[in-house]
Parts: structure tokens; sequence; C-alpha cells
């Protein structure tokens, strides 16, 4: 086995043409930003991310479509195939991790310590180090590469395609890039489970709107040098170290297929548990899209799809005291609306009602009656009100009543409530939908098209 010094000397002989004409790389501060994508597992913790605009629509290179029209097993919908667009023939770039203090590589044998040294990175192996303005690593023979923000964990990492560390601000960068089919092996399992085979056509559906996800948001964080993020802001993807046979199978099966509408890939959003009734765009006051729709999802005896989540219904309990405090904690975070005072000011919550809902019956406008005057929070932020211990309200599709020195919250959900339910595409699955039937359901108007390289 080389020597730590050997290993890092011949490393930096080999790439020096490299390094020499590597970019420096800096990363700003971004205004697009999206919902949280929860995933198949619900949970509390949820990110704070709000969508922006859209992104600008992709161009599409022209090209013929095949005469033959591509018909997937057991889908009701039509697959229609063309060759990939030159723009979309590269690999995805995923903001691995994005600054963070320090990093384990475990690379040809050995363990190497990535940290930030001003506006380079040091790399430290053993009592030997050197210091770069950014550096690639990548397996030749295809294997996978493990980092980490532990030593110790690098044995649960697995990244395919190659890997990109950086200075960044002070801090450290590592960027995956990595073929747009692996990258999904690392989506599928982390946004919907790794389900059994009763359910594969769960796991296609999911891959294809990942997919879909995925090539929409090319370049959308163009400013800091890379696609999307590896959590929340975007989809969840921790390498292949979750991949299963099934998983990799629904991503085979699927590949290279997208949903588009009227030409344009479609905002593919899709959260948790829908409650029973899934919602527009309305619900973060944006102009509505045809094909996200606020759409029963129930069965013919009018059961919820998604009643095998244990958040179907919920309660939250918060006394007085705890609701006094959590509305002058959270009401800029919740952009509440007021005027002529602060939520600091606030000493007594006289009342909190729903003004009025959205169709699915989620919250549009919440009024809290205070001591100082009236504040209104609309739609989807309700849920930043009632944060507490760094939770957030399961979902916006909630009552709230007042009862012996208590608030009750009764709601149905988990997650934003804007297309695809995963917990209702687990049901449709297993009742022996197709992914074609279960997509054009959450995502009505669709196109099914697959991209052939």
């Amino acid at each position: 086995m080389k020597s730590p010094w050997t290993f890092l000397c011949v490393t930096l002989l080999s790439l020096w043409p490299t390094l020499m004409g590597a970019q420096a790389f800096s990363a700003t501060e971004d205004d697009f930003e999206l919902p949280e994508l929860i995933n198949f597992k619900p949970i509390e913790t949820t990110s704070t991310a709000e969508p922006e605009p859209a992104p600008p629509k992709i161009a599409k290179e022209e090209s013929p479509k095949k005469d033959q029209e591509i018909k997937e097993k057991d889908s009701s919908s039509k697959v229609q195939a063309e060759s990939i667009p030159e723009n979309l023939n590269r690999p995805i770039r995923v903001g691995l991790f994005v600054g963070v203090k320090e990093l384990y590589l475990k690379y040809s044998g050995e363990e190497i310590r990535i940290t930030p040294a001003g506006n380079n990175i040091k790399l430290s192996s053993g009592s030997h180090s050197m210091e770069m303005d950014s550096r690639e690593f990548s397996n030749d023979d295809g294997t996978c590469l493990a980092v980490a923000q532990d030593s110790k964990s690098l044995s649960q990492a697995c990244y395919p395609g190659s890997i990109v560390f950086r200075a960044n601000n002070g801090k450290l960068d590592a960027i995956n890039i990595v073929d747009v089919e692996d990258y999904l092996r690392g989506v599928v399992p982390y946004e919907i489970g790794k389900l059994d085979t009763s359910r594969i056509e769960a796991l296609k559906a999911q891959a294809v709107a990942a997919r879909t996800y995925a090539y929409k948001h090319f370049n959308s964080r163009e400013s800091l040098g890379f696609d999307v993020y590896s959590d929340t802001k975007d989809q969840v993807y921790k390498g292949l170290t979750g991949a299963t046979v099934l998983t990799d199978e629904a991503v085979k099966s699927t590949s290279g297929i997208v949903m588009t509408y009227q030409g344009d890939f479609i905002v593919a959003y899709y959260h948790s548990t829908c409650g029973g009734t899934t919602e527009t765009l309305a619900t973060w006051n944006r102009p509505d899209l045809p094909y996200l729709q606020s759409k029963p999802d129930t069965m013919s005896d009018g059961t919820p799809y998604c009643k095998e989540s244990s958040y179907l219904k919920w309660e939250r309990k918060f006394t007085d005291k705890e609701m006094l405090e959590m509305v002058r904690q959270n009401a800029v975070e919740a952009k509440a609306k007021f005027s002529g005072f602060k939520a600091s000011d606030i000493k007594k919550i006289k009342s909190i009602t729903i003004k009025d809902k959205l169709s699915s019956g989620r919250v549009l406008t919440l009024v809290v009656s205070t001591d100082k005057g009236n504040m209104e929070v609309l739609t989807d932020r309700t849920r930043w009100l009632f944060k507490k211990g760094g939770s957030i309200l399961p979902a916006s599709l909630f009552t709230i009543r007042h009862e012996g020195g208590n608030w009750i919250i009764n709601g149905a959900g988990f997650g934003h409530g804007v297309g695809m339910c995963q917990m209702g595409v687990r049901a449709r699955a297993k009742a022996g939908q197709s992914f074609g039937e279960i997509l054009t359901h959450y995502y009505p108007g669709i196109t099914l098209e697959k991209f052939e390289r």
C-alpha cells in the first residue's frame, strides 16, 4: 500500500495540469427555494424553504419522434420516445455537502481528511498534507466513493460518479457529479421507501417523478455551482447505500421516462400524506398550474388512499402559555401580517379563528386576535406559526379550538399537499394500478416521454 505522503504527492503531480486550469468556485446566495419534499416515512423535522417562481424553461432541441410509440406493460398511458436533448445529456451535479467544516474521504485504501484553508482546501493523510483550490476524485473502475462528515460514517457511504471538493467562503463543499439514472438509485429508496414487490409500481411512479424533478432543475442553482441539493431543499439523495434490487429495478424499467405538459417538464411536486385531498399552488399564493389540481384522493368507499399513514389524522395540544410563546416567537417566520405593533408586544391571545379555507379544506387565512390587535397568517405558512422544538405543524389541513386553558389542533395529512401523495401512491400500487395510471391521477393532462441516449 502506498504511504499517505506518496499518495498525496502522486495525486498532485498527476493532476497538476488539471489543477492549474481548474475553475475557482464561489457560492453565492441563491434565491431559488422550494418547499420541503417529505421522506416516505413521515417525520416532523421539515424544511422551512418556500417555493419561488419556477426556474426558466429548459429548451429542448428539435428531434424527430420515432414512428412507433412504446406502450409500457400494464400502463394506461403511452410513452413517447425521443432522443435526449443535448443540453440535458450530461451528469447531474448534486450539492452533497454544502458549507461544512470538514469531510472525510476513503480513497485508494487511505482515509483523507479534507478541511477549508482560506480560499483553498486542505487534504491531510497521516502526518502529511497539501492545499489546492479544488480537487475532483473518481475511481477508474467505476466503484463508489465513500465521503462523510465523520470518519465513522465512511463505512456507510457509497456515492457513484465523481466528487469535487472546493472551498466555500471559509467552509467546504462536496459536489457529486453523477449520471442521472445512478442519482435516482440514491433518491427513490429515501423518498418513498423500500417497498415489496406488490408495490413495484409505486417505486416506478416515484422514479419518474424524481427524474422529472431532476431534469426540471438542471441549472436551477447555477450560482451555487450545482443543480440540486441532496436534502429536502430538493430531493433526498444518499448515494447507493440504501438501494435495493427493487428500487434499482424501478429506476431501470422506467429509464429516461419523464413527465411533460405541452412540451415542458412539469413541476413534479410531491409530499408524504394528503389526508384525502390534494391541493393547488394556492397554498403558496402562486398561480395554479393545470396539472396540479385539488382533487379527492379516495377509494370508492370514500376512504383516503393514504390511510396507512400515521399522519392521516393527528392532534396537537398547547397550553395558553405555550401558544403565546409560539405566536410571539414564530410570527416573523410565519410571515404574519399585522400593523401598529410587534409580535413581542403581545401579552394575551384572545382568539384564533380560521377566516377562510382553500378548496381542499386547508387554511387560507388564519386570524389571531390579541390584546394589541389582529394578525393574519396565510396558507401553508400557518404551519410555521405553531412551530415548537424545531417542528412545524404537519399540514395546514386543520381545525383549532380553545378548551379548558388549552389550544387543540386537529389535522390531517403531512406536507404541503401539492402533487403526488406518496402514501396514496403506495396504496394505489397495492390495489393494482400501474405507474402510468398513478401519475396521470396526480398530474392530470401530462404526457409521459422517454429520453433515449
